[in-house]
């Protein structure tokens, strides 16, 4: 039987009314750029702070760098298509956005489920805290959640790959992802369609629950410790746990449920792609004291300390 390979697709975006989409492009382009700068400031000051190298800021740095590239791979080109009057990807283009999407996402899931353990071992365990979490041990976790995540994709993308796309072009979303492309393949995917929902699904039940259950057992314990102790370590799990909910929230929403009016799934999917990248490094700084001391040095570059 003859099938024409499709190598293009053409991208239907969040809205269909021109007048709405440069109301979008206005709002969106300066929340990507704040959330560049506010990562990448994060990013900057962790580094060339030296009293930010607690294994928390690790943590920290890796996020912000995980939320500059996983913003990156939708936002920039939905921006531009924002102002295009017919709005294409190619099929490559289009698997490797949803390789680099899952990818870094996944990288994000297991970095905060790495921070959750960090919280419960600094306030748990805080006698064996520098021996628990050494450097290398650090380094070991912010390693393991890239390769976590580099693995999921590559189980997605190879399960995508060999499908045929013969005919419907037309991907009705703002970025490919897998069921929106997975609805124009020339075969029945609903094979593929539950592998890819039980990938997601389980890394997300079992991060959920490993997050849920550290943060129980941290609050449980904190009833020990001192009100200044107690007051410190909730303000830290408060920024830890609004992130988790903002990242989670969505994010089950879409793929814990089956899709119904992909209206409502794209505009859910803006939040986790577009707002809260742009929210993590407010979040964390506007409630960490250690953070924006060390901004105020870094940017007021170094004031003559008053006695």
């Amino acid at each position: 039987m003859a099938s024409v390979n499709v190598t293009e697709l053409i991208i239907t975006g969040l809205f269909q009314d021109p007048e709405l989409q440069k109301v979008c492009f206005v709002l969106f382009l300066p929340v990507y750029l704040a959330t560049l700068l506010g990562n990448g400031l994060i990013v900057v000051t962790i580094s060339v702070s030296k009293s930010l190298n607690s294994p928390m800021y690790i943590f920290l740095s890796s996020l912000s760098i995980v939320e500059i590239c996983y913003s990156s791979t939708v936002v920039p080109k939905f921006i531009t298509d924002l102002l295009a009057k017919v709005k294409t990807i190619s099929l490559k283009g289009c698997l490797a956005q949803i390789f680099f999407f899952h990818f870094l996402g996944v990288a994000e899931i297991l970095l905060l489920v790495v921070m959750a353990y960090d919280r419960y071992v600094a306030i748990c365990k805080p006698l064996h805290y520098m021996n628990i979490m050494s450097r290398q041990v650090c380094h070991i976790l912010v390693a393991g959640s890239w390769l976590g995540g580099l693995i999921h994709s590559i189980i997605q993308i190879v399960i995508t790959i060999p499908l045929p796309f013969c005919g419907p072009n037309v991907i009705d979303h703002y970025f490919c992802d897998l069921q929106p492309l997975f609805k124009l393949a020339c075969t029945d995917t609903f094979m593929e369609g539950v592998v890819v929902m039980a990938n997601s699904g389980l890394i997300s039940i079992i991060s959920l629950f490993i997050l849920v259950s550290s943060y129980a057992i941290i609050l449980i314990s904190l009833r020990k410790h001192s009100a200044e102790g107690r007051r410190k370590a909730l303000s830290t799990c408060a920024s830890h746990i609004t992130v988790v909910i903002l990242f989670f929230g969505p994010a089950t929403f879409l793929y814990l449920r089956p899709s119904s009016s992909f209206t409502e799934d794209k505009l859910v999917a803006v939040f986790y792609t577009v707002i809260t990248p742009m929210l993590n490094p407010i979040i964390y700084t506007l409630r960490n004291a250690e953070v924006k001391n060390a901004m105020k040095k870094l940017w007021g570059k170094r004031n003559p300390e008053t006695e």
